[in-house]
């Protein structure tokens, strides 16, 4: 018998077995039970997984159901083995005309296309986009909010359209099973034109929510669009005309819908805006805004438009952490004095945690308080330690712990949080700074400087960078290069507090005696911790421990990073060091026992 013959045989049986027409058969009923479970499962908020499941189990009972076949055969007497072939019978299937032979299977063939096919359309609508603009390895279940434009005939309310897309941001990122790009990051698009799929695979999302606010007197039109980024696609396009009062239900309407589109199957309830009074709203976004220009009439004109929120609305707690936060920063930078901005912080704060014990960001106000002022670590991590309970993703909470955990000497925490920081929020200067300043403290000074150079070219004007970068450059034995650093810092003052070291690095003495001495006559008070170091790093320890003493005194906020600090170096060994740091609760056995464990976000 030839080969020809043999395949002949063997066809000729499957279709004695009715293989073929089971084929045909299950891929049919399966293709159908795909679509069906397409449809249903994300309407009933089932896990999207399970259509995933169904599918798999079907592709593999797909050879189950033609073994079976094979081997067994209905009859009147129940299911029994498939009897061999009577003789001539196959030959009078293979002898008939093609009209005959073929029908059973093609049938078997499409069976098995569309079962197939419905595997594919199911794999391909829970995978992530591929292609030449794709984003690739990234969530389904990630989007990033981007500010919306503001269309209002006034252009001074883009305050209004800017804070509506972050309280968008922020409503979303409640969401646990959502990944949602930073605000920094989200944010830095404002006023560019630039591809969606760019934003896309920058900030490693699959979509993408715009739109645009129009305010007019008590009147607002929102128009918001979900995009998917790699091939623009607009899943779903709204538009709302309604009121002021209505703005929180339009928000929550937004966020509804977008769960929906992206099918995301919650685990909870789905959060909510808080309402509060819109004309109180309105003010409160606008005292936002002004408070991150972080400029004495900034924060001056932020505090009155908080206060006027609070009027209309005494029992707003996102007002007073606002004004509590801008009290805190007001008096570190000297535009309030220390022990009244810190006391006027505590109130607002302590005022925001009793209207609303879950609020994190009242949390973290009180941690600083507590870090900065109050010299109280241990008060300090139990604040920022229920902050992260209550919003374990907000990348300035996880900022502020990674802060804390420098402080606390343990600078493989610290540096850890602060990667995951920039990790998830790329474009955002300040992570890069401070994950610079953990880098330096570690003695990882080329990732130190490189963090720091980021930092600068997201935020060119940005202070502090210059003098950072040559802080590590003088400690990796590079005097020159640190003193140029120096003198291209943008803030007075830190470029004070870096000459003199940067001259005595250099040999100069006359020139680092007199710049030292313009630092003391002009900023004693508000730079004691500052001068203590400059001295200890020219090998002056005697002055260095009365400038410390003094920075006590002055409860100058900068001791909070004193047991990491590498320009204390040369005092190590000094027998007063160690006491010193005792009496001011940082030696090494008081930072241990302090409870503080930090989790990054999965």
């Amino acid at each position: 018998m030839t080969d020809t013959q043999g395949y002949q045989r063997f066809f000729a049986e499957l279709k004695r077995r009715r293989v073929f027409r089971v084929m045909a058969v299950y891929g049919a009923v399966a293709f159908v039970i795909l679509q069906i479970a397409d449809i249903l499962v994300p309407t009933m908020a089932l896990p999207e997984s399970l259509t995933r499941g169904i599918a798999l189990l079907l592709l593999l009972g797909f050879p189950v159901a033609i073994v079976l076949a094979w081997a067994l055969e209905m009859t009147p007497e129940g299911v029994k083995r498939t009897a061999e072939a009577a003789p001539g019978e196959l030959t009078e299937i293979i002898s008939a005309p093609a009209s005959k032979r073929w029908p059973a299977g093609v049938a078997a063939l499409v069976g098995m296309t569309a079962l197939l096919a419905g595997a594919w359309y199911v794999g391909r609508q829970s995978a992530p986009a591929s292609g030449a603009d794709a984003v690739v390895g990234v969530s389904a279940a990630s989007i990033a909010v981007l500010p919306f434009v503001n269309m209002s005939p006034d252009k001074d309310q883009e305050y209004f359209s800017d804070g509506i897309s972050e309280e968008l941001l922020n409503l979303l990122a409640k969401i646990p099973e959502l990944q949602v790009a930073a605000r920094t990051s989200s944010f830095s698009y404002k006023n560019q034109d630039v591809k969606l799929a760019d934003v896309a695979r920058e900030l490693n999302v699959a979509h993408v929510l715009e739109g645009s606010v129009r305010k007019s007197g008590n009147e607002v039109r929102i128009t918001a669009q979900l995009i998917k980024a790699d091939d623009g696609f607009h899943m779903w396009s709204e538009t709302w005309d309604r009121t002021l009062d209505d703005i929180f239900a339009i928000q929550d309407e937004i966020a509804a819908d977008v769960v929906a589109q992206l099918k995301v199957s919650l685990l909870g309830a789905a959060p909510t805006v808080e309402a509060t009074d819109p004309e109180a709203y309105a003010l409160f976004l606008q005292a936002r805004q002004l408070g991150r220009q972080f400029t004495a009439e900034g924060y001056e004109r932020s505090n009155s438009l908080y206060e006027q929120a609070l009027e209309i609305e005494p029992e707003y707690a996102a007002a007073w952490t606002g004004l509590a936060f801008n009290y805190a920063v007001q008096a570190d930078v000297g535009l309030r004095p220390l022990d009244e901005g810190y006391r006027l912080a505590r109130e607002a704060a302590n005022r925001a945690v009793a209207i609303d014990p879950d609020y994190a960001q009242a949390y973290a106000v009180l941690g600083r308080i507590a870090s900065n002022h109050d010299n109280d670590l241990a008060a300090a991590a139990k604040h920022v330690g229920r902050a992260l309970e209550l919003d374990p993703t907000n990348p300035g909470i996880l900022g502020s712990a990674a802060g804390l955990a420098s402080s606390l000497g343990r600078l493989d925490e610290a540096i850890a949080l602060s990667e995951y920081v920039v990790a998830h929020d790329q474009v955002n200067a300040g992570a890069h700074g401070r994950l610079g300043r953990g880098y330096g403290d570690a003695g990882r000074l080329h990732e130190s400087i490189a963090s720091y150079r980021t930092a600068l070219s997201l935020s060119p004007g940005r202070s502090i960078a210059h003098y950072a970068i040559g802080v590590s450059l003088l400690l990796q034995g590079e005097p020159e290069e640190a003193l140029q650093a120096m003198q291209q810092e943008s803030s007075e003052v830190w470029r004070m507090i870096g000459l003199p070291m940067a001259y005595h690095a250099l040999g100069q003495a006359a020139e680092s005696d007199a710049a030292l001495a313009e630092l003391i006559d002009k900023n004693e008070q508000g730079a004691a911790y500052n001068i203590a170091y400059v001295l200890a790093y020219r090998g002056e320890t005697d002055r260095t421990f009365e400038w410390l003493d003094k920075a006590v005194e002055y409860n100058d906020p900068g001791l909070t990073g004193i047991p990491t600090d590498p320009l204390f170096a040369n005092i190590h060994d000094d027998p007063r060091w160690l006491p010193f740091l005792e009496s001011i609760g940082r030696s090494p056995e008081q930072l241990a026992a302090i409870e503080f464990e930090v989790r990054l976000p999965q």
